[in-house]
């Protein structure tokens, strides 16, 4: 046994200090990124921003949205090949498997069909900690020597380590239990906090040439700026993206009951009076891919030596996500011009994190 006693962060243990700045507007800032990789060779350019590859967030309709800012997505692993080999015709996205053999099965035929491999891979699993994940990662990167390879999730600067240089991983997915639908840290009592884990961990991928993307702990747009500060090339979201039109997923649905013509207001409620006039989303169920509920929907029910390690959720309506993806890119460009910086490359050099006990002021939070 053994006690490391350094404090380690997480985002709401910090804001970042301000600066001198001489740039005149956000709309100068350039949040657009060009990267090699270490492994495929293969170079990227766009804005590193990646939805994950949750049932309701790495869907069809959130990678067309992406696209139009140059951003990625990470694609859920349960389209059906026909599906995949339609939506390829015309659009990009990372194909997302898993470490069971039916996934590489699957993954072969597909590129059977297609006639040629993904350009973009990621390989998902909670524990990235395995000598078998390892290899996993390594059997990919042989058979598809040029194709953009993002595996994980690990926390730790020497696993960052050894899957770039053993498993030939490009992108190195950080975070164990920071997620807002997961439960890891409460369940297995395992992770480090999200701000200490991306600084640590990009420190190690950068110093080989690597790469990684912040994967977990996002609430905000300012979050997302502290990842890139901290060092993150990539930042990946998932509840920030729940509840729009482009998620999947059990949607509940408010039928229009009526209206009072006095006041000119509309009445609705969640239970179908049997023949709705008019309807529309309420909330959708976003869970994590470790609950109860996606072992239930994706893998026949919950194994006896398993636990459940993430929990379900009601996420509000949002509407389309084209609004809350502006307003994360505004809060970054925003955060670049408090510290003197009109590139967002050069975020994490200009960033200096106070400590803090508390971030903002709450008095209007429900």
């Amino acid at each position: 046994m053994k006690i490391e006693n350094e404090i380690l962060l997480d985002y709401s243990d910090v804001l970042i200090r301000p600066k001198r700045s001489e740039s005149p507007s956000r709309k100068n800032v350039d949040l657009n990124r060009k990267f090699t990789f270490l492994n495929s060779n293969q170079t990227w350019q766009g804005v590193p921003i990646i939805a994950a590859n949750m049932a309701s967030t790495g869907t069809f309709a959130m990678a067309k949205s992406f696209q139009k800012y140059n951003m990625l997505v990470c694609l859920h692993k349960f389209y059906s090949i026909e599906d995949l080999i339609d939506f390829y015709k015309n659009n990009e996205a990372f194909y997302t498997l898993g470490i069971k053999e039916s996934d590489f099965e699957k993954l072969n035929h597909f590129v059977k069909i297609k006639g040629s491999p993904p350009n973009y891979i990621c390989l998902d699993v909670a524990n990235g900690y395995t000598k078998y994940f390892v290899d996993k990662c390594k059997k990919i990167r042989d058979k598809f020597p040029n194709s953009i390879l993002l595996a994980g999730n690990v926390c730790t600067p020497e696993m960052v380590q050894e899957l770039l240089l053993s498993g030939g991983v490009d992108i190195v997915k950080i975070g164990i239990g920071g997620g807002s639908a997961c439960l890891t840290r409460v369940v297995a009592g395992v992770g480090v906090p999200q701000l200490s884990a991306v600084i640590e961990c990009a420190d190690a991928a950068h110093g080989l040439r690597g790469h990684i993307v912040a994967d977990g702990g996002c609430t905000t747009s300012g979050d997302v700026a502290k990842a890139f500060g901290a060092g993150a090339d990539f930042v990946m979201l998932g509840g920030m993206l729940s509840g729009h039109d482009e998620c999947e997923g059990d949607w509940e649905y408010e039928y229009k009951a009526g209206r009072n013509t006095e006041i000119g207001k509309e009445f609705w409620q969640p239970i179908d009076p049997g023949i709705p006039t008019e309807k529309r989303k309420k909330s959708l169920k976003f869970f994590g891919m470790s609950s109860k509920e996606a072992m239930e929907k994706f893998n026949g029910g919950k194994c006896e030596y398993k636990a459940s390690e993430g929990r379900c959720v009601s996420v509000p309506y949002r509407g389309l996500v084209e609004q809350t993806i502006l307003e994360i890119l505004g809060g970054i460009r925003s955060t670049c011009t408090y510290v003197g910086t009109e590139k967002l490359k050069d975020l994490s050099k200009c960033c200096t994190f106070v400590r803090v006990t508390n971030t903002h002021n709450r008095i209007f939070e429900k």
